[in-house]
């Protein structure tokens, strides 16, 4: 990122190799502060004429001369006390107070990041998060300041607000990486290090669900990339076994640095090799699409999601990056699973792996949460392997599952009410006060993710049937027809409503290659059916009765399975 600051309506990026005021006066003299000012003044001309009238005395003075003034009597009060200070600012009221107060609540609702490539300690420790924190700790301490000064009163309560940046990136330059010049936009691009997230992290994007399909196009988006490189970054994430680079425009900053609470970051050392798979997310290519291709040449999958405000919403960069892991691991013989696999570990010293698979709203967090609960007394913890996206691979004719994710991407509906709090230092949330609000909160070690599982059990999560608890399914012919036709009562997680189908319940991959798909599907009902795994249904009732307790049914089924009973 060559500017030193990138100002929008709702968002502030500061670079820090440019931009690090380390005084209050410092601070109040940048042209950064006084660009913000000045949009203050803009939004209060909007929103707030009687203030905008007397900034500007009434007319008499333009914006920026208005600007100018207040940030001289700003910066004379962090020396001097009141009663020696002379402004026709300072008129009786409390206006300037409220100004003061109003400006930084304007900064505060914006989401506000910062990025350095060269702020590293000696001791090792990322110097980039002490740099954050002092950042924001002027600007809180500048703001008391003037509130001491301008107030009647000393302050007797101290709130430690996050006043600075939400979030920081550290980056470098990766122009070393193994692709060929076809790709030359990877190597000018700064490739993200590690994240600073000030947690809780609560984020407002204007979108709260996600519409249409990942469809599969002719042309490679990467060839056809018109956008500026000094505008992106790239998050190179460990998905799985895979590396995939998630290269995001700037405007969707919000989405890349919250892939650190989902996915892990791969080293400088690692990200100089040859990825398996490309992601461009804010491609402005004007075709509002969320796309993929193979580019056979050099085996690498390419996905693409076209600029939008729409595609704020996580789940579209989300499942782009689990499109492409998909798409490949199903080339090497391995099988997506959309669902959740759980390591249920016993007082008693019993151990099972559950897996249960559905579609979005299907119920599979939900039971899983019921049977935490019904099971407390019991259980002497739970290891989650994905809370999402699996696959499930054969070696030496077993069946094994590995996770993709380090964290879990959750509706907050989902979740037993005293879940979020229990992560909420670690967590970041999304729309947190709409209908479906979501969190995304770290779930499991990276190295425990890619490790094999035995496959005890593996349930389609139904929600749309009358039955209750769980069903064992002999007939692997009625197994597949049941998995393969990904039935589910829609609750209105995307734009779909009411009964609807989707192959294998996964429209991330399998839905578009379901020939490739399909020979897996066979191999691997056989394999769990000898090995002896429980296939069946586990029955939710969440798209019919999703106030009821019938999915308590479900968890009471699954616990009385891993007891052996």
């Amino acid at each position: 990122m060559k500017d030193r600051f990138y100002f929008t309506e709702d968002l502030a990026i500061i670079n820090f190799d440019m931009v690090f005021p380390t005084t209050k006066s410092g601070l109040m003299k940048t042209p950064e502060f006084k660009a913000v000012a000045l949009s203050y003044t803009e939004y209060l001309h909007k929103h707030d004429p009687e203030m905008y009238n007397w900034l500007t005395c009434y007319g008499e003075k333009s914006p920026v001369q208005a600007m100018d003034d207040i940030n001289s009597l700003a910066r004379m009060a962090l020396t001097f006390d009141r009663s020696e200070l002379h402004s026709p600012y300072l008129d009786g009221t409390d206006n300037f107070l409220h100004f003061v107060q109003g400006l930084f609540n304007f900064w505060k609702k914006h989401e506000r990041y910062s990025v350095t490539t060269n702020r590293k300690s000696d001791m090792g420790t990322t110097a980039f998060v002490d740099a954050n924190s002092q950042f924001n700790d002027l600007i809180r301490d500048s703001l008391r300041t003037l509130e001491q000064t301008f107030q009647v009163r000393k302050n007797k309560i101290f709130r430690q607000q996050h006043a600075g940046t939400d979030a920081g990136i550290s980056c470098y330059s990766n122009d070393k990486n193994k692709l060929s010049e076809r790709y030359d936009f990877l190597k000018k691009i700064l490739f993200i290090d590690s994240v600073m997230l000030r947690t809780p992290l609560i984020l407002h994007p204007k979108s709260n669900k996600r519409e249409g399909i990942f469809e599969e196009v002719k042309k490679n988006p990467a060839f056809t990339f018109s956008g500026n490189p000094d505008e992106y970054f790239c998050f190179p994430a460990k998905v799985g076994s895979l590396m995939i680079f998630i290269c995001f425009h700037r405007d969707y900053m919000a989405n890349g640095v919250s892939c650190a609470n989902l996915f892990e970051i791969a080293t400088p050392e690692e990200a100089k090799g040859r990825p398996d798979g490309i992601v461009i997310f804010g491609n402005p290519d004007g075709k509002d699409i969320c796309s993929f291709y193979h580019d056979r040449d050099e085996d690498i999958w390419v996905g693409s999601v076209s600029s939008n405000k729409k595609v704020e919403y996580f789940g579209y960069m989300k499942k782009m990056v689990l499109t492409i892991h998909n798409l490949i691991m199903m080339d090497r013989g391995w099988l997506p699973i959309h669902g959740a696999f759980i390591n249920v570990f016993l007082k008693n010293g019993t151990k099972k792996g559950i897996c249960l698979m559905g579609d979005s709203g299907a119920g599979k967090s939900e039971t899983i949460e019921a049977l935490k609960s019904l099971g407390n007394d019991k259980i002497q913890k739970l290891e989650i392997i994905f809370d999402d996206m699996g696959t499930f691979h054969i070696e030496d004719g077993v069946a094994f599952a590995q996770g993709t994710e380090t964290g879990a991407f959750v509706r907050l509906d989902d979740l037993d009410p005293g879940a979020p709090y229990r992560d909420i230092d670690r967590s970041i949330f999304f729309n947190p006060d709409q209908l479906n609000s979501r969190v995304i909160t770290p779930a499991a070690p990276y190295p425990l993710v890619i490790e094999n599982h035995r496959i005890d059990l593996f349930a389609y999560a139904n929600n749309y049937d009358e039955a209750r608890g769980l069903r064992e399914i002999v007939d692997m012919e009625e197994a597949k027809a049941i998995f393969i036709s990904g039935k589910r009562m829609a609750k209105g997680t995307t734009q779909e409503t009411g009964l609807s189908e989707t192959y294998f319940a996964n429209p991330f991959g399998p839905m578009q290659k379901k020939s490739t798909c399909e020979p897996i599907i066979d191999e691997m009902f056989r394999t769990l059916k000898k090995n002896g795994t429980f296939i069946g249904e586990a029955f939710t009732h969440l798209g019919i009765n999703p106030e009821g307790d019938d999915i308590g049914i479900a968890a009471e089924a699954l616990l009385e399975f891993i007891e052996g009973k």
